[in-house]
């Protein structure tokens, strides 16, 4: 488990913007399969939501490592935890989006594979 002002800081370090008050309890309670944390010293230094459609679809979201800690095999081992989880579920599929600099990470180390998809920025 997490608080919201532990999440929320891993959250600001890792995306590089400034410090939110976001009720990610809430959030992922109410729309989430579930979650992965991991800690490290007792301070959270890892955290990966499993968002879902109700039915047989997952998708991966807000994957991070605190920055200190990358490359160091906690992130494949957040994913792999969270793919354990899904395939547990009703799920059939697991999606994740990412920017270009990750794709060796989820196809590679998390063994996601490519797929058409399509997006459109509503921002």
């Amino acid at each position: 488990m997490f608080t919201n002002k532990e999440l929320n800081t891993l959250h600001s370090e890792c995306f590089e913007h400034s410090l939110s008050a976001d009720d990610w309890l809430r959030r992922v309670s109410n729309f989430s399969l579930g979650w992965v944390c991991t800690r490290a010293s007792g301070s959270l230094v890892g955290f990966v939501n499993v968002a879902w459609d109700g039915g047989r679809h997952a998708f991966l979201l807000d994957t991070m490592i605190k920055p200190a800690l990358r490359h160091e095999g906690y992130a494949t081992s957040l994913v792999e935890e969270a793919v354990r989880h899904a395939k547990a579920s009703s799920c059939d599929w697991l999606h994740v989006d990412f920017e270009p600099h990750l794709r060796d990470f989820y196809f590679g180390a998390c063994q996601f594979r490519p797929t058409d998809a399509g997006l459109i920025c509503l921002r």
